[in-house]
């Protein structure tokens, strides 16, 4: 009798494992249907963030433009000055110089690795098996209290000094609400290589039918972060021809 009633609960543990596991693209499912829908967010051709960071107690204004063609930019205000950072028009890769304050072009490396993510907009998880990524669900981990499922995404290889590297992230998915809390990567190049960079997500709300998270920290992971606050989310917005092209310098003759 024991035997048989050992072998019964054998056969019900078996049968109820696979319905409880969750697999990573079933926990991708449910979040792609928790901020709004797959469809819904595939529809989405640009959007523009007004934001603000916390940098040492300094509130910094900043504009975040992206379209689903890969171009981008960041318009930050800095003591009356407009400084655009990370403007990408679909070739072309380049910044302000914060010190001259004139437009420089970035290196072919940083140029091409930047283009490979120009295919992530909205969001990197949608289609990610037709980009060449692979995800895998490495199973729980708590996170800031929040117990949360981690999974790996692995996109394209960059280039690291010439030589090609994993671009390797670490999503941790909140188990109740199937949104993503943080990120983390490995940083792989300048004064923090090595170190793992952290990006948490907060205070998630409703624009035009898509939820987005309005509050975000970056940082090295263990450290205390600079805060970013999103006022507004702005979704297919008017944008002007050649705002991203890169800015020639004009001569101006003597008079």
């Amino acid at each position: 009798m024991k035997t048989l009633k050992l072998c019964i609960a054998i056969l019900a543990m078996t049968f109820v494992a696979p319905l409880s596991a969750q697999t990573a693209d079933e926990i991708l499912d449910t979040y792609f249907e928790n901020i709004g829908g797959l469809e819904k967010l595939k529809s989405v051709e640009g959007m523009k963030m007004v934001a603000k960071i916390n940098q040492q107690g300094m509130e910094i204004p900043l504009e975040v433009l992206q379209l689903s063609d890969g171009r981008q930019m960041t318009t930050i205000n800095f003591q009356g000055k407009e400084i655009k950072q990370g403007v990408f028009d679909g070739e072309t890769l380049w910044s302000h110089n914060f010190m001259t304050m004139k437009a420089e072009k970035s290196d072919a490396e940083a140029t091409a690795n930047f283009k490979l993510n120009s295919n992530d907009f909205p969001d990197s998880f949608i289609d990610y098996k037709e980009k060449g990524y692979t995800v895998e669900l490495l199973g729980k981990e708590t996170i800031s209290g929040t117990e949360t499922f981690k999974i790996k995404l692995v996109k394209e290889p960059i280039t690291v000094d010439g030589k090609e590297e994993e671009d390797v992230s670490f999503y941790f998915f909140d188990t109740d609400n199937f949104v993503p809390i943080a990120v983390q990567s490995e940083i792989k190049s300048g004064q923090g290589k090595g170190m793992v960079q952290e990006m948490t997500f907060s205070d998630y709300e409703e624009v035009d039918g898509i939820y987005f998270a309005f509050s975000m920290t970056q940082g090295v992971k263990g450290q205390p972060g600079n805060p970013l606050t999103i006022e507004s989310i702005e979704l297919n917005p008017t944008v002007e021809d050649g705002i991203f092209a890169f800015p020639e310098e004009i001569a101006v003759d003597e008079k």
